[in-house]
């Protein structure tokens, strides 16, 4: 049975359909274009990382460096930390699609929640004065790729919905393996269909994520048939890339 939301931005009837740095079918992903498109689907949850420029502004924007996204800088190991705000906003992504800062993305969709992935420490900071300036304490859930990541900003901004990071994962499965009655502090996991070949969501760690007061949401899920797998098991969202199809999905089984 799915565990009933203690926050708001979990508080949600059907299953949370994440649109993963916004989609990238239609639009270059993490753009206001791909944000636009999902916004205009229907979709209210949005998916993004986050970076801070030399001068502590937040970017949406996934990769550590620019060599991926930024034509200029293909083949360059350029960080995006090392620049000021100033020069990433003259930066083009995939043709003529700047880089937006969240606080834009947080103006732009007032009725949309953000799941945001701080990416590394520099952006701690940055992150945790923007929720305060913003006031937009029940529209996010923080997670990262680190524990004390998730607890830096926790610090800055109150107990806001968060997922659990590594160590809380590894916690969580060895609860699951052994059955211990654990408490967890964060409100949902967010976890991939495997890691390293180890499948992470199946119908046990539903079952006990949902004992444990956790809702499941699982990254990053492209495929129609394990949309339906995933579905069956009772998890409660899905991030994707492909946000026409998720929805085409959730909308056969009434989900929607």
């Amino acid at each position: 049975m799915r565990p009933k939301a203690d926050c708001s931005f979990l508080d949600h009837d059907g299953v949370l359909a994440f649109a993963h740095r916004g989609g990238d079918r239609n639009a270059p992903e993490n753009t206001v274009a791909a944000f636009d498109d999902a916004v205009g689907q229907g979709y209210r949850y949005l998916e993004t990382d986050v970076h801070a420029s030399k001068d502590g502004v937040v970017y949406a924007f996934h990769d550590d460096n620019l060599s991926r996204m930024v034509p200029d800088f293909e083949g360059d190991d350029v960080a995006i930390s090392t620049l000021t705000a100033s020069q990433i906003d003259k930066l083009k992504v995939a043709g003529n699609h700047h880089i937006p800062t969240m606080a834009e993305l947080f103006e732009r969709f007032p009725d949309a929640h953000f799941n945001i992935d701080a990416k590394d420490w520099p952006v701690v900071e940055p992150l945790g004065r923007l929720i305060n300036q913003t006031r937009t304490h029940e529209r996010v859930c923080i997670g990262a790729f680190s524990d004390k990541r998730i607890k830096a900003v926790l610090g800055m901004v109150g107990n806001v919905c968060h997922s659990v990071g590594p160590r809380g994962a590894a916690r969580f499965m060895l609860g699951m393996k052994f059955r211990l009655p654990l408490r967890f502090r964060a409100r949902c996991l967010q976890f991939p269909v495997r890691e390293y070949g180890v499948p992470m969501v199946t119908p046990a760690s539903v079952a006990y994520a949902h004992k444990r007061g956790l809702q499941v949401h699982v990254w990053t899920v492209n495929d129609e048939s394990t949309m339906h797998e995933l579905l069956d098991m009772g998890v409660d969202g899905l991030m994707t890339d492909d946000c026409a199809l998720l929805k085409q999905v959730l909308q056969s089984r009434n989900l929607w």
